[in-house]
């Protein structure tokens, strides 16, 4: 009679509040927000502070993998020298970083 007590209360309506039940996605967005998204932000600002910051003269790299010295820049355009003689123009956006290869 006891076990019937018992299985009647542990399954029963819940009388708990609706925030309860809301607590683990609370905490499950929080866990994304500090793991995925907060990091993948500032690993953005820094990206656009880098690119507002080049100048000529800097060598850099384009997503693509073409190394490049900067001879010409624009607000939205850079003009890079990849060989001799030899320019390109790429969109700043597909600027990857500044080169390590010196």
């Amino acid at each position: 009679m006891n076990l019937e007590a018992f299985a009647q209360n542990a399954g029963g309506s819940g009388g708990g509040s609706a925030f309860v039940s809301f607590i683990p996605l609370i905490f499950i967005f929080l866990i994304f927000y500090f793991l995925l998204i907060l990091p993948q932000q500032r690993k953005a600002k820094k990206h656009q502070e880098m690119l507002g910051a080049l100048k000529k003269g800097d060598e850099i790299i384009t997503s693509g993998g073409i190394h490049g010295k900067i001879v010409g820049l624009t607000d939205t355009i850079l003009t890079l020298e990849i060989a001799d003689k030899v320019k390109i123009k790429v969109y700043r956006s597909y600027i990857a970083g500044k080169s390590e290869l010196k």
